[in-house]
């Protein structure tokens, strides 16, 4: 017979079980990498580097993020970024770990690779995120080489926007957002961006904002986002999608959840983009848009491919 006193002990126990996140039963799929837009395959071949070695999936993020970042002819990651309306390329980014640690910097200036400073910050200081100058300074005492990261072509196309007269900030899609699953079924995270083109000098958008353009939970999932910032801001949109999977929706299923979220609470969505990318602790992967066109990269053991996204319009 129950007693009493053996009910109550088991209601701790109960309530603890409720509170686990549910994953699905599916067999694991490892190791994985996915990332945001069709420049997300020359990632994560150098991510894939990485983990086919049994190597860290934080190591495999970074090591991707870098890709985009360096090459000049991508107008809205790193070197070659569009500037602000006042004539300055200013980088976001943050990066996670499997065990939670974060580090983020926003407004920084001159330097390549943010992703790295990103780590550095996380590593070398007691911070989560730098801003500004204060980024900036931190990066060049870590060893950084400062760099003039407007190039030709991106300051021609600025002077052309100043000479037409739009002061309007552009959206650019090409935001890296970029996950990763390794041979020990661990999770990690980076997100990297120069942000809307001609913005307000200072802006900060969703990419180096933990729990907006990205978020890790190593028991359930990971999720990032690309397209207009202070939509998914206003969702705290990477940590609803990996919140949704923790409820035990797909990766599929928990990218649109966060889309309809947003289209529900934002009249103007048909006005711009945003899309969700989630990988679950099974190495499945999903995506949903706004609007057409979204793609993403996977590379599993099996090769390599570009995956269409879904979209709400």
């Amino acid at each position: 017979m129950i007693t009493r006193r053996d009910l109550l002990k088991s209601i701790p126990i109960a309530a603890a079980a409720a509170t686990l996140p549910r994953i699905s039963r599916a067999a694991t799929q490892k190791p994985v990498v996915v990332s945001t837009w069709n420049f997300g395959m020359d990632a994560n071949r150098e991510a894939w580097k990485i983990l086919s070695a049994n190597g860290r999936s934080f190591d495999a993020v970074e090591a991707g993020a870098r890709v985009p970042e360096a090459d000049p002819n991508n107008h809205s990651v790193g070197m070659g970024g569009y500037p602000d309306r006042d004539g300055k390329v200013t980088l976001d980014a943050c990066i996670m770990d499997e065990i939670g640690n974060c580090g983020s910097v926003a407004d920084l200036e001159h330097i390549v690779h943010a992703i790295s400073v990103a780590r550095k910050v996380m590593e070398k200081s007691p911070h989560v995120m730098l801003v500004g100058p204060g980024a900036l300074d931190f990066a060049i005492a870590q060893g950084f080489p400062k760099e003039n990261l407007l190039t030709e072509d991106s300051r021609k196309a600025w002077g052309k926007w100043k000479a037409d007269n739009h002061y309007t900030p552009k959206e650019y899609h090409d935001t890296i957002g970029i996950l990763a699953l390794d041979s020990v079924g661990n999770l990690s995270g980076a997100c990297t961006t120069s942000g809307l083109a001609w913005k307000y000098h200072g802006r900060v958008g969703d990419s180096p904002i933990i729990g907006a353009g990205l978020f890790v939970d190593n028991e359930v999932g990971g999720a990032c986002s690309t397209g207009k910032g202070e939509a998914v801001i206003k969702i705290a949109g990477s940590h609803t999608v990996v919140e949704a999977m923790r409820r035990g929706a797909s990766p599929q299923d928990a990218c649109e959840e966060a889309v309809r979220r947003i289209a529900k609470k934002q009249s103007d969505y048909r006005e711009f983009q945003v899309a969700f990318l989630a990988l679950n602790k099974n190495g499945e992967s999903g995506a949903f848009a706004i609007a057409k066109g979204f793609q993403y990269a996977l590379t599993t053991s099996a090769g390599s491919k570009l995956v269409d996204g879904v979209s709400l319009l």
